[in-house]
Parts: structure tokens; C-alpha cells; sequence
């Protein structure tokens, strides 16, 4: 048995479908297909149904694929503790982030994060809360930047910064002339949300349950793009963090954006890493430089004209 072969299995267990983990791998099907045959017969049982259609590993084979993944997952530790012995601030660090986060926060960090470690290799991967937790807890990611809060004891929480949400109406909407919002001002109002597996779904659902607020039933949007188009062509309501509201992103002409005074309005934002992991040291470093926003970013934008925020 070696490393390459079980690279294989966890491959396979990951994608269902020898070509497609052949592919992730490197190698030509009949070779990845030959080196899993040749792991059984060495193990003695066997891991993988093969049918005509797909691929599904047996029980054992998913017991051994799991096991594999922190065997992988150890060894990788092992190399980035030779590396970072050797410069801390080289290497390669897998980096997860959520879809309605990254396209808003990444371009007001990558910069400083560039500079202060011009060695370093950032891989960034944009995917829901669900799925960058199950792949840092399989060794898949070193850390992800999430929203909190995240119930796993195995996992460390640096606290970055909270982001507040502002509420996103059409110009002809009733609350559009205010300068400022309370929660019980949303009070049986119907608010557009994210379809389900997005975190801030979640978080807009909690701020509904404390405003009295709720859900617009028949449309759930894919991203925040999408509920903003929605809000501009007079559709409904939403909530909107605040960095997907400051440049660069372009604003909506025919559309107010109203920030609340108290409550519980807002997001907080964490770095995530294993407990375990040896790279805690330097992602506790990189954690300081993603708190190193532009001043007032967090802040909502003030229509100095008409004396409301946009």
C-alpha cells in the first residue's frame, strides 16, 4: 500500500466515476482502475460496485476512504511543517469562503494579504458554508472564512469583524424616505431570500424572526445579484450585508438602501481552521490582515443630497 493508491480512493469516493477521479488525479482511467484492484487484492476485500452507470464504493470502502483522507490529510501537515521551518510565510494555503462573502471582501484584502506575504500561494475556493466545512474537516481546505455562528468543537473561530445589513427597497417603497430602520419597523413585512444551503439565508431568516418579519413565498434568488434585480424592478424587499453594497460594485439607480440603528442586523465573520492544524501559527497571522479593511467600509454610504443613506 502507498500514498498514490489511496490518492486514488479518495478520489474515486469524491467523484463516483473512474473517469472523472482518473482525470483529478492524472492519470489515464485503466491505470487509476488497475491501482484500485491491485488495493484490494492487497486489503483482501472489496471497496468498490462497479456497474455500467456508476461507481459506489462498499462500506468498507467508504470506511477505508475516510480513513484515508486523514492519512492524506496528516502527511500534507507533515510537509507544511517541514516548509513553514523553513520560511513561515511560503507555501501554499487552501482558502474557502462562501458565495455571498467572497466577491465583496476578496478584492479589499488580497492586495494587503499580497504584500505582507509576497512567498505565499492563496488557492481560493468559493462554496456554501456546508461544503467548505466538510472539506476543511476532511483536510481538503486549511481554513475557510465563514460566518458564525459555527457549532464544531474541533474547529478554531478567529473572530474578524461583524458586517451589518442594510434593508434594499424600490424608490416608491414606503420605508424608502427614512434615514434609519429599527427592526420592528420590518414587522410583517415579506422579505426576497436566498434559496436554501446559503448561509445568509439563515442569518436573514433570524433577523425575520426577531423583526416579525417574513419570508416571500413563490421566489427564492441564487445570489445576491439576483435579489438586487429584483429589489430594482420593484418585485419586494431584501437585506443586503454591506460590502455587497460598496464599490466596486455598481449601485442600483432605482434603489434606497436603509441601515438599522440596533438590533441584531448584521453578520460576524470568522477565519476557521482545525484545532489540530499545524499551519495555526500563520493563520493566526493571516487573520490580522483580513480584519485590515478600508476605513468606513463596514459604514453605510450617506446620500449627502437627500440626507438618507443609499
Amino acid at each position: 500500500m502507498n500514498l498514490r493508491d489511496l490518492r486514488y480512493l479518495v478520489a474515486l469516493a469524491e467523484h463516483k466515476h473512474f473517469g472523472r477521479a482518473a482525470t483529478a488525479s492524472f492519470v489515464s482511467q485503466p491505470t487509476l482502475s488497475t491501482q484500485i484492484r491491485k488495493l484490494e487484492e492487497e486489503l483482501g476485500v472489496v471497496l468498490v460496485e462497479r456497474t455500467p452507470r456508476k461507481v459506489l464504493l462498499t462500506e468498507v470502502g467508504r470506511e477505508i476512504a475516510t480513513r484515508a483522507r486523514v492519512v492524506l490529510d496528516d502527511i500534507e501537515q507533515i510537509r507544511g511543517i517541514a516548509r513553514r521551518t523553513m520560511d513561515p510565510e511560503s507555501g501554499a494555503i487552501r482558502l474557502g469562503i462562501f458565495p455571498t462573502l467572497a466577491p465583496y471582501l476578496l478584492p479589499h484584502v488580497i492586495p494587503n494579504i499580497r504584500a505582507r506575504f509576497p512567498r505565499l500561494e492563496l488557492l481560493l475556493t468559493e462554496e456554501k458554508t456546508e461544503a467548505v466545512l466538510s472539506q476543511l474537516r476532511e483536510g481538503r481546505l486549511d481554513a475557510g472564512i465563514l460566518a458564525q455562528p459555527i457549532h464544531d468543537d474541533s474547529l478554531h473561530q478567529q473572530f474578524l469583524f461583524e458586517e451589518p445589513f442594510m434593508l434594499a427597497v424600490p424608490l416608491g417603497h414606503p420605508l424608502a424616505g427614512r434615514k434609519w430602520l429599527k427592526l420592528a419597523d420590518l414587522a410583517q413585512t415579506s422579505l426576497l431570500l436566498l434559496e436554501d444551503g446559503h448561509c445568509l439565508r439563515d442569518q436573514a431568516l433570524e433577523v425575520c424572526q426577531l423583526a416579525g418579519a417574513n419570508e416571500r413565498t413563490g421566489f427564492r434568488a441564487t445570489s445576491l445579484e439576483t435579489l438586487r434585480q429584483m429589489v430594482a424592478a420593484n418585485v419586494g424587499v431584501t437585506l443586503l450585508p454591506v460590502l455587497a453594497v460598496k464599490p466596486p460594485v455598481a449601485q442600483q439607480a432605482n434603489m434606497r438602501l436603509i441601515p438599522f440603528r440596533g438590533g441584531h442586523a448584521s453578520r460576524r465573520i470568522a477565519l476557521v481552521w482545525r484545532r489540530s492544524s499545524a499551519m495555526s501559527q500563520f493563520l493566526k497571522q493571516l487573520a490580522i490582515e483580513l480584519t485590515r479593511l478600508p476605513d468606513g467600509i463596514l459604514e453605510p454610504v450617506v446620500d449627502a443630497a437627500r440626507g438618507t443613506p443609499r
